[in-house]
C-alpha cells in the first residue's frame, strides 16, 4: 500500500504556482502512478486541510543531447490542487 510520501514527491515552486496560491491552488510534482483520489486524500492527510478539486497532467521529458549523444529526461506527473475557502494555507508556500 503505497503512504501519502510515496504519491506526493514534491512541491514546484515557479512563478506561476506561487500566484496561484492567493486562488487557493497549489503545484505538486506527483508519482505517475498516482490518480486523483489517491492525491486527494494523501494531500489532506499530509497537510491536513480539505481539498476541492485535483486536476492532473502528465508532462513529456525532453531531448537532451551532449555531444553525438542524445538522450531523453524523465516523463513525470504534476497536480493542481485546489483547497477549499474554509481551509487553511499550506505552510511551505508561505512567504514566497
Amino acid at each position: 500500500m503505497k503512504t501519502p510520501y510515496d504519491v506526493i514527491i514534491a512541491p514546484i515552486v515557479t512563478e506561476t504556482s506561487v500566484d496561484r496560491t492567493a486562488e487557493k491552488k497549489y503545484t505538486f510534482k506527483v508519482a505517475r502512478s498516482a490518480n486523483k483520489v489517491e492525491i486527494k486524500q494523501a494531500i489532506e492527510k499530509i497537510f491536513d486541510v480539505k481539498v476541492l478539486n485535483v486536476n492532473t497532467m502528465t508532462v513529456k521529458g525532453k531531448k537532451k543531447r551532449q555531444g553525438k549523444f542524445v538522450g531523453l529526461r524523465p516523463t513525470w506527473k504534476k497536480a493542481i490542487v485546489q483547497l477549499s475557502e474554509d481551509s487553511k494555507e499550506i505552510k511551505f508556500f508561505e512567504g514566497m
